[in-house]
């Protein structure tokens, strides 16, 4: 067999010792954060802090939980993320499903698909893009978070091709027996389908909680951000007009500590959330990729 091979053990322990540096490269910064969160001021200041806390407090996350902006902005993210994924998937599978028929059953299908190729390759650009958004009056919406990326071009790919790995025969029945295109598509595709849905869900989800770019674009008001627009104006252009401090909190706490802590609220719901996704995510990429 080619797995007992020598030249196959070597590239395998190459292949381990690879994965598991990036594994530490990648886990190594999530933990500093958590132990600067965890840390104190003095501590945090005087760059003390490596893998864990020094003199432990939680200081940090009581300021951090007790900022009615902050909550505000996981609030919105919360519900665009909820939004904004359930719009993705709905639209997803409405034009994947057709999109995934031969071109005798829908003779239109490779000018559509081509049409879905084109604006994912080609855009008009930023400034159309902005021009556009201020035209049909959704400046300073919340829906300027969700609309504006509820189709994707790539996920759709990935539907469809899943979708036209399912039988034949199995559509073919559903439709002897009176079922129309919607019945069959919501009770025979999606049911088999899971493995498809939760990876398109997780990219929709990672999408829609990291992005701030449109809300520090489309949103004029600061406490109208999302979270991930929030943390880009606290952490990276360092305006903490919503992050005041009383002298007493000042002398308790460092920014430092602060930011940890908004970054780690900020990234724990994706953490929790990929572990219950990743049974379905490889499968779903894979089922999803390859057409024979």
């Amino acid at each position: 067999m080619y797995h007992k091979t020598t030249p196959y053990r070597i590239f395998n322990v190459f292949n381990i010792c690879l994965l598991v540096i990036l594994s530490i490269m990648c886990i190594v910064p999530l933990i500093h954060v958590l132990a600067v969160s965890f840390s104190a001021k003095s501590a945090a200041d005087a760059n003390l802090v490596g893998l864990w806390p020094v003199q432990f407090s939680l200081e940090a996350y009581k300021k951090t939980m007790n900022n009615p902006i902050f909550l505000h902005s996981i609030w919105i993210s919360v519900c665009r993320t909820v939004l904004g994924t359930g719009l993705t998937l709905l639209i997803t599978f409405l034009a994947a499903y057709p999109l995934s028929k031969e071109t005798s059953v829908f003779r239109s299908r490779n000018v559509y698909s081509w049409l879905f190729v084109f604006s994912m390759i080609f855009n008009g650009g930023l400034v159309p893009f902005y021009m556009v958004i201020q035209k049909i009056h959704l400046m300073d919406s919340f829906w300027v978070l969700v609309l504006p990326g509820a189709v994707n071009t790539f996920l759709v790919i990935l539907m469809l091709n899943f979708f036209r790995g399912i039988p034949k025969e199995m559509e073919e029945a559903a439709l002897i027996d009176g079922a129309g295109h919607f019945r069959t598509l919501f009770s025979i595709f999606l049911p088999i389908s899971m493995p498809s849905i939760a990876t398109i869900a997780l990219f929709s989800m990672v999408f829609h909680w990291n992005s701030w770019f449109d809300g520090l674009l489309y949103l004029s008001n600061a406490k109208d951000y999302p979270l991930a627009t929030f943390l880009q104006t606290v952490i990276i252009q360092k305006d903490m007009s919503s992050m005041s401090m009383s002298p007493k909190e000042m002398e308790l706490l460092s920014q430092t500590t602060v930011n940890a802590a908004q970054i780690f609220i900020g990234a724990a719901p994706i953490l929790i959330v990929y572990p219950f996704l990743q049974k379905y995510f490889v499968k779903g990429m894979t089922l999803g990729s390859v057409k024979e």
